[in-house]
């Protein structure tokens, strides 16, 4: 009951309303010229400094999934869900290597996506088409998971009905306010609301792990309890240590998902709008603290199994926001859910932008509008970054994941298709355009072939229940698992190369480049100094 929760909603509307503001405020912050061009609205003017970049990345990488699906995993499963852990400090020197090259080379050019690189590495419309559809699809679950930890705090306060209207409303008043003052100030919102967002989730990650310890008895207390529960259940991959047939899992899903996860073009976005590639090495340095929160808030899990919490309406994802309903005070744990809240916000509008500023310059502007004007670019970007956010909003009323880690593995599967053509391509020239069609195309139907014969336990629905498959399933005598995204992105390589092979062997044209090896260390040159004032004689 809603009422039993007054204290708690009034914290939450106030935070809520109050970075709401904030995102209509920023269209006027720092701003440099017209926000009817894509590198003003999508790209914040390609001018972000140390600090501003240091939270937009850790805003744009630690998303709803750190709060509240990770330790909805560790809750049901237990080990398994620290993969979060080594799979957030592996993509650092990934975007440090790699992305830095991305910069580089669409600062020379005027890039804006991954799939705009792809169009000028490979003089390809086909190919850039491939990788700005696979961007788009797989960032709308990741968007889903957004709005999935946002309804989970609005669950857990009572603000959920029961009937299919009222049930999603909260959620679409939300929806409304995010994609309002994204199509009103563009990807400055984000980057002014994250200053926020973070200081709230530091705040309330340091009282929690001072506070949880306390309450229930100590960390000791806390695991002993969590492995009592895990020896007790009868499933054979749960438990707070790794066991034989998980282990391999584990480390291809760290490094799957660290792959994916610089490869999503919202990754790219929040890069690209740094300043100069100083910015972005310093970044990679230090966002490395956002892991260890993110280990601390992923211990939360075992802090629920501890208090005996129970999820709200059987939905696993909202045991974090019932950890805190049950245990802290509610004015506390009001300012706990806007963390969440607004946490899920931030990404949300980051991959919204992203996604739409795909669809503008990779396939609108490429197919259907190559007149278009800098302004219609725009225009075009803010209307489909509605649309972006109307669909994901779709993917939550229609479906009902009971975990929501699972949308975000999913669109990893998906994303990492790209990495021959965007991550490889930073590097080499190597691959032949049309193997690398023929590469995507295969791993992708091998990794949506693989995720339909996944079961879900919970929910006992025969296919599409996770990521991770069992050898058996692919007739091999192995109870083992292994994360779908490494095995299809491995089909994907060896087609893309043997295809390469027979196609050079064949003599068939693969037209040039339009980059230099020097467009990839690029860099903004210094800002001149200004002239000192000439001295007046009097």
């Amino acid at each position: 009951m809603w009422r039993d929760h007054l204290t708690q909603i009034i914290v939450f509307a106030v935070l809520f309303l109050g970075v709401s503001a904030l995102g209509f405020a920023a269209s006027r912050w720092r701003r440099t010229g017209t926000l009817d061009h894509l590198d003003e609205w999508g790209l914040g003017g390609r001018r972000f400094g140390g600090w501003t970049t240091w939270f937009l990345l850790g805003g744009d990488i630690y998303t709803a999934y750190t709060f509240v699906a990770v330790p909805a995993l560790l809750f049901a499963a237990g080990a398994t869900g620290f993969y979060a852990v080594p799979y957030t400090v592996l993509v650092y020197p990934l975007v440090m290597v790699a992305l830095v090259r991305l910069w580089s080379v669409s600062y020379r050019h005027g890039l804006v996506t991954p799939a705009d690189f792809v169009r000028k590495r490979y003089r390809s419309p086909a190919l850039a088409l491939v990788v700005a559809v696979t961007g788009i699809v797989a960032t709308m679950p990741y968007i889903a998971l957004q709005l999935v930890g946002i309804e989970a705090a609005l669950k857990t306060m009572g603000l959920v009905g029961a009937s299919g209207f009222g049930r999603h409303l909260p959620i679409l008043i939300a929806f409304a306010i995010l994609a309002a003052y994204t199509y009103s100030s563009g990807l400055r919102a984000p980057a002014l609301i994250a200053f926020v967002k973070d200081s709230l989730i530091y705040l309330v990650i340091i009282a929690a792990v001072i506070y949880l310890p306390i309450k229930l008895g100590g960390w000791g207390h806390i695991f002993d309890a969590a492995a009592a529960k895990f020896e007790a259940s009868p499933a054979p991959n749960d438990g707070i240590l790794l066991n034989a047939n998980n282990q391999l899992n584990y480390v291809t899903l760290a490094l799957g998902s660290a792959l994916a996860l610089f490869l999503y073009p919202h990754t790219a976005t929040g890069v690209l709008a740094s300043r100069d590639r100083g910015v972005i090495k310093r970044n990679m340095a230090a966002l490395p603290a956002y892991s260890l929160a993110l280990g601390l808030i992923a211990l939360l899990g075992y802090g629920a199994i501890a208090a005996h919490t129970t999820p709200v309406l059987n939905d696993n994802n909202t045991i974090v926001p019932a950890l805190f309903d049950g245990l802290f005070p509610q004015w506390f744990a009001g300012v706990a859910f806007a963390a969440i809240g607004i946490g899920a916000l931030v990404p949300a509008a980051i991959m919204s932008i992203a996604a739409a500023n795909l669809f503008t310059r990779n396939i609108w502007t490429e197919f259907f509008d190559r007149s278009a004007t800098p302004a219609r670019e725009a225009k075009v970007s803010k209307i489909v970054s509605l649309l972006v956010k109307f669909g994901a909003l779709l993917f939550v009323v229609a479906i009902s994941p009971q975990f929501a880690i699972d949308l975000q593995l999913i669109g990893g599967v998906i994303i990492l298709q790209t990495l021959p053509s965007v991550g490889i391509g930073l590097y080499t020239r190597w691959f032949h355009k049309g193997a690398l069609i023929a590469g995507w195309a295969a791993g992708m139907t091998a990794g949506l072939w693989m995720l339909y014969l996944i079961p879900n336990p919970a929910t006992h629905h025969a296919h599409f229940g996770g990521s991770a498959i069992a050898l058996s399933k692919l007739g091999l005598d192995s109870p083992r698992t292994l994360y779908v995204g490494f095995l299809a992105v491995a089909v994907n390589l060896l087609v893309a190369t043997l295809v390469t092979l027979a196609l050079r062997a064949a003599k068939i044209r693969d037209d040039g480049d339009d980059t230099v090896p020097e467009d990839y260390t690029a860099d903004r040159s210094p800002e001149p100094a200004a002239e000192p004032a000439v001295p007046v004689a009097v």
